[in-house]
Parts: C-alpha cells; structure tokens; sequence
C-alpha cells in the first residue's frame, strides 16, 4: 500500500499531506460539488423529455447562443486589446501611467449594475458615443452588440493583469538582441514576445471568458432583454425563477455549466500544451 502511494504522491520536505488533501477535498465538496449536484438533481426531476424539450426550444438556444457567442468574442478582443494595454504599461514610461495603470481594474471594483447604467448612457441612440454611430447606422445599445461592448468592458482586466506580470519578466535586451540579429520588428513580436506571452494570454482569455459568460448586472442594462434577440442565458434564468419555475431555471444553468465545463476544458488543455512548449506559466 506504501508502496502504491509514492507512485502518485509527489515528495515533499513538509508534512501534513494527508491533512491538507483532507481539507481542500472537502471545501471543494461543501463549496462547488454539492451546489453543482444539488442543481443538476433538480434539472432531472422534470424528466428526460422535459429537459429536451426545454433545451431545444428556441427562446432557450438563443439565449445560450448570444450568452456563448458575446462571450466569446468580448474575450478575444479583451485578448488583443489587453495585450497590447499591458504592453504599454510594462515597456513605455509616460505622464499618467500609473493612472491608466489604476484605471484597468475600475471594472474589478465597479458594480456591475452601475457599469450597465454608465455603458446604456454612453451607448443609447442619445448617449455621447450612440449619437455619433446612430447617424451611420450603428446601434450598440439594446442590441446584442451592446452585450458584446459590456462583456468586453468587464473582461479587460482579466487580461492585462495576466498577461503583465509576465512581460515585466521578459528583458528588453532579449528583444533588443533579436533586432541585433537581424530580426524585424513584426518577426520580433511573433517569434520571441508572443510564444513566451501565450500561455499566459491563453489564461486571460479563459478568465475573460468564464466571467462574461456568467455576467448579468452590467448586461441586462444596455443588451433592452429583447426575447431571442437580446435576451442573455443568465437574464432566462432569473426569469424562470420570477415565474417559480425552479426546474425550468436549473435546465438552462446545466446547460450553460456543462458548455463552460467543456470550453474551459478545452482552453485549459491547450494552455498547458503551450506551457510544457514554451516552459512559461
């Protein structure tokens, strides 16, 4: 049995193992497996054909597709524009830094029914931005790229703050040693900023992503919560919960938990491919 055990157990100059693995199995039951079991017992209830029945219905698909669908792609701007953010802060020196250095975690400390309120003013027909796009036919609020917009805003910091700690390790004369060699500046970035930055944006990204799919304060403001239109999954839910339909409620939450569960599975594998590649974290 001993011997079975230091197969699989790593070697370590501290004690309390045993303890430790105790403990931290069973806050992760009490704290994420129980609640997890607890919803999907109750989306079983209604049985088989309820469930399908629920899960295939337009209304429902439509809010999974635009909840999915704006999350994914507020994390790949997030993921470009948090890139080239934290590239600035770590590399540039210039007056009001540390402001817009402080200004990247205001969606951290905003609420989020707040930021909607600010967004939906922005972004209205008669807001300050909307009044220059409506002109051209660009409506942002109300719309589903209004969610895009949101989602993007309070997915940022996910990426810069992933992404920046690791360019403050990477030296300018790694880079400056490249240029001496005879690299462009574009050969540069794509062949020694990038590859030692990915993983790190791929965490971002995976952040970014799993905190807009979920999002509700700051999106039901400016997305106008048009059914099959701008109707978000988190929006259908509470809905269900305001009509007592408590089963109904837990289909669409299994449902948006077990395309996260599989996406994030996904991003994850692909980050850690990229991290036993490149050695970075």
């Amino acid at each position: 049995m001993q011997a079975a055990a230091s197969r699989w157990r790593q070697p370590s100059i501290l004690p309390g193992f045993g303890l430790a693995l105790g403990v931290t199995l069973t806050a992760l039951c009490l704290i994420v497996l129980i609640p997890l079991a607890g919803l999907v017992l109750k989306a079983a209830s209604i049985g088989p054909a309820e469930f399908i029945a629920i899960a295939r219905s337009e209304r429902t698909v439509a809010a999974l597709r635009l909840s999915f669908g704006a999350a994914f792609l507020a994390a790949l701007v997030n993921a470009i524009f948090g890139m080239l953010i934290a590239w600035v802060l770590v590399r540039y020196r210039f007056p009001g830094r540390r402001l817009v250095d402080a200004a990247v975690d205001l969606p951290f400390a905003m609420p989020t029914a707040v930021a909607g309120i600010a967004l939906a003013a922005v972004y209205a027909p008669n807001g300050w931005v909307g009044s220059l796009l409506d002109p051209l036919g660009v409506k942002v609020a109300y719309t589903p790229l209004g969610v895009a917009v949101a989602l993007v805003f309070i997915g940022l910091p996910f990426v810069v703050r992933t992404v920046q700690p690791v360019l403050e390790e990477i030296e300018p004369e790694v880079e400056e040693a490249a240029a001496l060699l005879g690299a462009e500046r574009l050969r540069t970035v794509f062949t020694v900023v990038l590859p030692a930055v990915f993983p790190a944006l791929i965490t971002g990204f995976v952040l970014a992503f799993a905190r807009a799919v979920g999002e509700y304060g700051s999106v039901i403001f400016i997305a106008g919560n048009v059914p099959m239109v701008s109707e978000i999954a988190p929006l259908l839910i509470v809905i269900r919960l305001e009509q007592f339909d408590y089963a109904g409620a837990a289909v669409v939450g299994v449902l948006m938990l077990l395309a996260s569960f599989l996406l994030i599975l996904l991003l994850n594998l692909l980050h850690g491919g990229l991290r036993r590649r490149y050695g970075h974290v």
